[in-house]
């Protein structure tokens, strides 16, 4: 099955319709509608000077339209209690059991509340990551696993994170890794990447399912990793993953970044496909009277090791239980580059995996790798090229965003900008009117919002950038809880899937 691409474009609000405009934030090229006066006064004018002031009048716009769309009010806002209902009943639906076919355009609400749901689990691993070379910590998770969602203000979000993921340095890919100037560090060889979260019993009740959830970190620094790119396709058996097809192939640098490892770590001395195995094994055994979920997501990089971890994990046979029931595995990424060849994607499909890209139209990342030979040249061409070591397919169903659309953002063309995940996520949102999610949040790690929005660039600091005062009166950096590695029964997991003669 080809892959599916649905491009959607970002409407400007509407006075005609701005209660509807909060069901779809996403029209086509077909839907026409008049440009609100009003609407477009508020967001633009000179005389309002404040990012709260302009939300302020647009939530009155939207109430004064209120009366003139009431039925289509009824319909979209529905109570919290009826869209926990429906979400446990679609939820299938939601996470690509029929490739998503009706739910893009328009945008289901539950869909989109799912998107920026697992957006917001892969935004926290930047949140999460100290990647400060001042500090001792560098390379790290700053907060620990019992704590995770909490330090970070999500403590609602009703997970709870099972194990935290480590990946050693990779030549291939560099500009991943971050290290310390610091001569004594957490770990010389680590760096964490990721986690894995499983839903908790009130919120597996509302979901419809326990939902095991793995989110895996992209990159910190801003687009240098795309140069480390070798461009070079590998065969995943070449790194002890078993497939039965040799033509199915990767790029190097993500699947090396994945299986290797380093004896002399300990937070390394498994790799992150064996961590991501075993937990799952583990979760899946534990939660086997049980109807489950796998879910997985990522942010630029981190969509590539979402795809090949879905791909991994369907390939074991780790999501099929002991009684025959499969559990399904999707991945929702964000700004992903190309993974694999066509043969890739072929193998991907058949294993049941189901993704959702979600992309900004002027980003280049989900353009590379693979700019001559890709799932766009004529099938014929690429069935000539499906030798090549550079010849790549997109996977899945493609949700097309741009950030033209939206009248907070700059227009820059800054590519750091149009590759921001927190941007993906304002957009999927339709700016203001859906679920009052800040704009501000565009502005944490960037220079995006418009300046007259007054909200400073880059603007989300550590208090102090770490720094305590001791009881002498000087200013040092504070030490930290050590951070979990390994499970002790991670062994017994690893003789149990037959990689246990690695170690």
């Amino acid at each position: 099955m080809a892959a599916i691409s649905l491009s959607c474009t970002v409407l400007p609000f509407t006075k005609l319709n701005l209660s509807a405009y909060k069901s779809h934030p996403f029209g086509t090229s077909k839907l026409t509608v008049s440009t609100s006066t009003v609407a477009a006064k508020v967001l633009h004018s000179k005389t309002i000077d404040s990012l709260p002031s302009i939300i302020t009048e647009l939530e009155k716009e939207r109430a004064h339209s209120k009366e003139e769309d009431d039925q289509n009010e009824r319909e979209t806002n529905t109570t919290t209690h009826e869209n926990e209902r429906r979400l446990s009943d679609v939820w299938r639906e939601l996470h690509g059991q029929d490739d998503w076919v009706g739910l893009l355009d328009p945008m289901d609400p539950l869909l989109r509340s799912e998107l920026i749901r697992y957006g917001e689990m892969a935004q926290a691993c930047y949140d999460a990551f100290d990647f400060d070379p001042f500090s001792k910590y560098c390379g790290s998770c700053r907060f620990t696993r019992h704590a995770f969602f909490e330090s970070l203000g999500m403590a609602q979000n009703g997970y709870h994170v099972s194990r935290y993921l480590f990946a050693t340095s990779n030549i291939n890919l560099p500009n991943f890794f971050k290290k310390s100037r610091w001569p004594k560090v957490w770990s010389k060889n680590a760096n964490w990447i990721g986690y894995v979260a499983v839903s908790d019993d009130d919120t597996s009740a509302r979901l419809g399912r326990r939902d095991i959830s793995i989110a895996w970190r992209g990159t910190v620094t801003r687009l240098e990793w795309i140069v480390d790119l070798m461009d070079f396709l590998k065969p995943v058996s070449a790194n002890r993953i078993p497939c039965p097809d040799q033509t199915v192939k990767v790029e190097s640098g993500f699947l090396d970044l994945y299986t290797d490892k380093d004896a002399t770590c300990r937070f390394c001395q498994f790799s992150a496909r064996e961590q991501i195995l075993t937990e799952i094994k583990r979760l899946v055994e534990k939660y086997s009277d049980e109807e489950l979920s796998i879910t997985i997501t990522g942010h630029s990089l981190g969509s590539a090791l979402a795809i090949l971890s879905a791909y991994d994990i369907t390939e074991t046979g780790l999501n099929v239980m002991s009684d025959g029931r499969v559990v399904p595995v999707s991945v929702l990424s964000y700004s992903g580059p190309r993974v694999g060849n066509v043969r890739f994607k072929e193998r991907l499909e058949s294993l049941g995996v189901k993704v959702l890209r979600v992309v900004n139209v002027h980003d280049v990342v989900p353009k590379s790798p693979g700019l001559f030979f890709n799932e766009h040249v004529a099938p014929r061409l690429m069935k000539l090229a499906e030798g090549l070591p550079w010849s790549y397919s997109h996977v899945g169903v493609q949700l097309e965003l741009d950030h033209k659309n939206s009248p907070f953002l700059k227009p820059t063309n800054d590519p750091g900008c149009a590759h921001n995940l927190e941007a993906h996520l304002h957009l999927l949102d339709g700016f203001v009117l859906a679920s009052g999610r800040d704009p501000a949040l565009v502005n944490k790690a960037s220079d995006f919002l418009k300046d007259h929005y007054l909200v400073p660039p880059y603007w989300r600091q550590d208090h102090n950038k770490g720094m305590v005062r001791c009881k002498d009166g000087r200013w040092i950096q504070a030490e930290r809880p050590k951070l979990d590695h390994h499970p002790e029964d991670i062994h017994h997991h690893l003789k149990q899937l037959g990689l246990a003669s690695d170690h």
